[in-house]
């Protein structure tokens, strides 16, 4: 996908939300806010975007996105549970619709036994969570715009119908 057609899902995605009163929250480890950015880069997205959390640390996931220390101890931070309870997490500070969650290994090394490109995302609305294993090529920022594309898609598919 190129950048344009990124930009017109993440336009699509602050569109849809806007349309039916949904608002959105983030919780960002390996892409670090480029998540949120590219939302507010949206004209209008200060209707739907809530705000975010930049948990690039373990220890941040845990003490402010409530993460299962546990869970992060015996699985680390690249974990499909971590990932729903990130989003869970934000959801829950930010009084949020919904969240989206990443949290991966961006390279340019493996981490805890997980490839580069190794990426989950997560989702949580009010309903319950869910999460999105994927495994990127390319650089370290390839991978970091390919979580931020994908987790923009993730979005529009997870999002509630505003009812």
């Amino acid at each position: 996908m190129d950048s344009t057609a990124a930009e017109l899902e993440v336009a699509h995605l602050v569109r849809r939300a806007s349309e039916t009163g949904i608002t959105l929250a983030t919780a960002e480890s390996l892409t670090a806010g480029l998540l949120a950015a590219r939302v507010a880069d949206v004209p209008g997205a200060s209707a739907v975007l809530r705000g975010g959390v930049v948990s690039y640390a373990v220890d941040v996931k845990a003490a402010v996105l409530g993460v299962d220390p546990g869970r992060l101890a015996t699985h680390g931070p690249v974990d499909d549970v971590v990932a729903e309870q990130m989003a869970a997490g934000v959801l829950r500070l930010m009084n949020a619709d919904l969240a989206i969650s990443t949290t991966g290994v961006a390279g340019p090394e493996p981490h805890g036994g997980h490839g580069v490109g190794t990426v989950y995302i997560g989702w949580a609305t009010r309903r319950g969570t869910g999460h999105r294993l994927f495994s990127f090529d390319g650089s370290r920022a390839q991978v970091r715009q390919a979580a931020v594309r994908e987790a923009v898609l993730l979005a529009l598919e997870a999002m509630p119908s505003g009812d």
